[in-house]
């Protein structure tokens, strides 16, 4: 599995970002292939970090090629040129993290 995850700091202007990010943007993102699964998390507490998140998107894939591959399709382009109207609402632009599960032979946990 992997994951694509975009963490977003707190807006300059909250109500905008949230309007904007659920009216709009999302509905870009759910056009979108190859997700297996997604979610929206808002920040509740962080520790051990300075930034000041405040939700964190997460796409889950099958796996890193479909990821990637994902990466290239006309629906992932719409959405990367949509994201830069989020920027408005923004004192800083999102972090975006790439995760791969690494195959093992036993849980980690």
């Amino acid at each position: 599995m992997a994951k694509l995850m975009i963490q977003y700091q707190q807006p300059a202007d909250k109500k905008g970002f949230e309007e904007y990010y659920f009216h709009t943007h999302a509905p870009l993102a759910q056009k979108v292939p190859n997700v297996k699964g997604s979610s929206i998390n808002r920040v509740v507490k962080a520790q051990n970090i300075s930034l000041d998140l405040y939700m964190i998107i997460e796409l889950e894939f099958e796996n890193l090629q479909i990821l990637q591959q994902t990466m290239a399709t006309p629906e992932w382009n719409d959405v990367m040129q949509d994201a830069q109207n989020l920027d408005k609402f923004l004192n800083e632009p999102p972090i975006i993290v790439i995760t791969e599960l690494p195959e093992r032979e036993s849980p980690l946990l």
